[in-house]
């Protein structure tokens, strides 16, 4: 196990969007099939793949990519330690990037569900507001430890492993209507 860890840490160095793209999405992908197993309970001829394949492809593309980018702006105008520089982070991602990234995040569901530009905007009307509230009642928490104790490159790890919790209640959350419609 510690051969796999030198390897991602090189990996990780080498290539820091690029890995943090790949567990993203990777993640993204285990949140929607936990969410579809465990939370919806199908059985498996009724597993959406395509869903899967879908919050994989939004991990790799959007947000692995966005919250490293992130990441980086944060470090660079704050730094990367002490307890004032880990609120002020926190704060900025919370009130700057939270809510524009869930609204991004529920667009390009809404999207890849087949939604025109009115069924997003109802998509968005009828679950945005939740969504950020349970956002604030988790991610502020889970980021003053992040940030404040875990060193850059290691971040999106973090963020991507509680997230695979939190994806899983996004992938349950964006798919119940779908799921009453069958």
């Amino acid at each position: 196990m510690s051969k796999f860890f030198r390897v991602y840490k090189n990996m990780l160095v080498k290539y820091p969007m690029g890995m943090q793209a790949l567990q993203a999405g990777t993640l993204m992908g285990v949140g929607d099939q936990i969410a579809q197993n465990l939370v919806e309970k199908r059985k498996i001829s009724e597993l959406d793949f395509v869903r899967t394949a879908q919050f994989y492809a939004i991990g790799f593309f959007m947000a692995g990519p966005a919250v490293r980018g992130w990441y980086g702006v944060l470090d660079k105008f704050f730094g990367s330690k002490g307890s004032v520089v880990a609120v002020k982070k926190v704060a900025c991602d919370q009130f700057l990037f939270a809510p524009p990234f869930i609204a991004a995040l529920l667009a390009t569901i809404g999207f890849l569900q087949g939604n025109d530009v009115d069924g997003v905007k109802e998509k968005l009307s009828k679950e945005y507001k939740d969504i950020l509230i349970n956002n604030y009642k988790l991610w502020p928490l889970v980021q003053l430890i992040n940030f404040g104790l875990v060193p850059l490159n290691y971040q999106v790890l973090v963020n991507q492993i509680v997230a695979v919790f939190w994806n899983t209640y996004i992938s349950f959350r964006t798919n119940r209507d779908a799921m009453t419609h069958q």
